[in-house]
């Protein structure tokens, strides 16, 4: 078993690629580093992903090439607009996680229309018991601009926007900063 992603060095990934050519590695778990072009696997078998929805446009068009080949595993909590739509059609199937975690508060899903009392409601409640909030948006083109929305609507939150088009060292500040708080 090995792990491969930007955090090992060169010497190391070059090591593992190599074993993941010759087959030499059973089970490598790792970044979007392991799509790149330059890992080849022997005999690649299973391929499982946990949140699809984070990479970017290039890393999914190499999984798609990949997917053709093996059996595909995909793991998400917030299954992006198509991939719930290819489920409901049957050309991809859903097995759904059905019993919370013990002591897990429900979450409560809702949809409906743009409602700026309704966002900051909800943003303050959440921050108020201790807890953050995703905000997710669907299109990168103009995230800035429902970023700037947001702090208007809620200037006491702290607002960091991320998504699968900023550098790897941005999108990795960001996350960390979201997840430390």
């Amino acid at each position: 078993m090995e792990m491969l992603s930007r955090f090992r060095s060169p010497k190391e990934q070059k090591e593992i690629i190599e074993k993941l050519g010759t087959g030499a590695i059973d089970v490598v778990i790792g970044t979007h580093r392991l799509v790149s072009k330059d890992v080849q696997f022997r005999n690649l078998g299973l391929l499982v992903i946990d949140e699809e929805q984070k990479f970017g446009v290039k890393v999914k068009d190499r999984l798609k090439h990949i997917r053709l080949e093996v059996d595909v595993l995909t793991l998400t909590a917030t299954p992006i607009p198509r991939t719930l739509h290819l489920s409901l059609l049957g050309i991809r199937d859903i097995s759904s996680l059905t019993t919370p975690p013990r002591d897990r508060v429900p979450i409560e899903t809702r949809v409906g229309r743009f409602d700026e009392k309704l966002v900051r409601s909800a943003i303050i409640r959440e921050l108020n018991r201790g807890g953050q909030v995703y905000f997710v948006h669907n299109r990168v083109h103009d995230i800035k601009d429902i970023a700037s929305r947001l702090q208007a609507i809620v200037p006491e939150a702290k607002i960091t926007i991320a998504h699968g088009q900023m550098h790897e060292d941005e999108l990795e500040a960001a996350m960390i900063a979201f997840v430390t708080g």
